[in-house]
């Protein structure tokens, strides 16, 4: 038979007792708010201003006033009237905080990209323009990412102009252009066709047609031989120089069955 007798229960305690013995502990926080280094707390400086208590031998701040009673004279308007001191604004913005962004660069300013293929002494063909189905010799790549390029002038009839890259299809052929030093007056500008200027004050003919016709300039002219000279003697420097000056003369063109993106140029 197992024994009647039972254990004595402990007295229960007090809730309120033990409130108030929770209280009289102290608490130890694993991160006290103490000082690291110079300036650098545990805690954000701002919970502690919150949290500090004003001293009392701190003087009160004065609130300024926001608006002002004034006196209203007139049979059928109000003795007094608060008006505030200072006035709204007329126009708010739409966003609260409105980002200043930079201005956008120009267009002539932008980098220009070109492809690896487009060196200088490379011999490209021409896919647009008057004188397409020509093979030139890249001279070099302008500030506007356009290609400078040359027939010469003497073997296939094509001048120094600018291209752009989608136009033309690099070969593997390459001149050494290394001894050649374009003058530096060659560049985009140099290639601007200035215009006559039309007298709308004097009296012309309606029906008369004057067309503007180009004419090249005799500096433009004198240029042209020297950039050819250079680059002829850069061609016959060549291991291949005849063959080189006969694929320059020929033109570019498709046949039937002729698949430009399987050919190999």
């Amino acid at each position: 038979m197992a024994p009647t007798e039972t254990k004595a229960a402990a007295p229960a305690k007090n809730v309120r007792q033990l409130r108030k013995e929770r209280k009289k502990t102290p608490k130890v926080s694993k991160f006290p708010t103490s000082l690291l280094a110079s300036g650098v707390y545990r805690v954000v400086r701002r919970n502690l201003v919150k949290t500090r208590k004003p001293r009392k031998s701190d003087p009160e701040k004065k609130k300024k006033p926001v608006t002002v009673v004034k006196k209203i004279g007139g049979a059928k308007n109000g003795n007094e009237r608060t008006v505030n001191l200072r006035k709204n604004k007329a126009d708010l913005p739409t966003k609260r905080f409105v980002k200043k962004r930079p201005a956008k660069s120009c267009f002539r300013n932008h980098k220009r990209n070109t492809r690896q293929s487009l060196k200088p002494g490379k011999v490209l063909i021409l896919l647009a323009g008057r004188h397409k189905g020509k093979r030139v010799v890249l001279l070099k790549v302008l500030r506007t990412g356009l290609l400078l390029v040359t027939g010469p002038f003497q073997v296939n009839g094509c001048p120094m102009r600018r291209i752009a890259q989608n136009y033309v299809i690099a070969t593997k052929t390459r001149v050494n252009l290394k001894k050649l030093k374009l003058p530096s007056h060659i560049n985009d500008r140099y290639f601007r066709r200035v215009h006559p200027k039309k007298d709308s004050r004097t009296e012309r003919d309606i029906f008369a047609k004057k067309e503007f016709k180009y004419v090249p300039t005799e500096q433009r002219k004198a240029d042209q031989k020297t950039v050819d000279t250079a680059v002829l003697a850069a061609i016959k420097a060549h291991k291949e120089g005849s063959l080189v000056l006969r694929y320059l003369k020929s033109m570019f063109s498709l046949r039937t069955n002729m698949y430009p993106h399987r050919m190999k140029f």
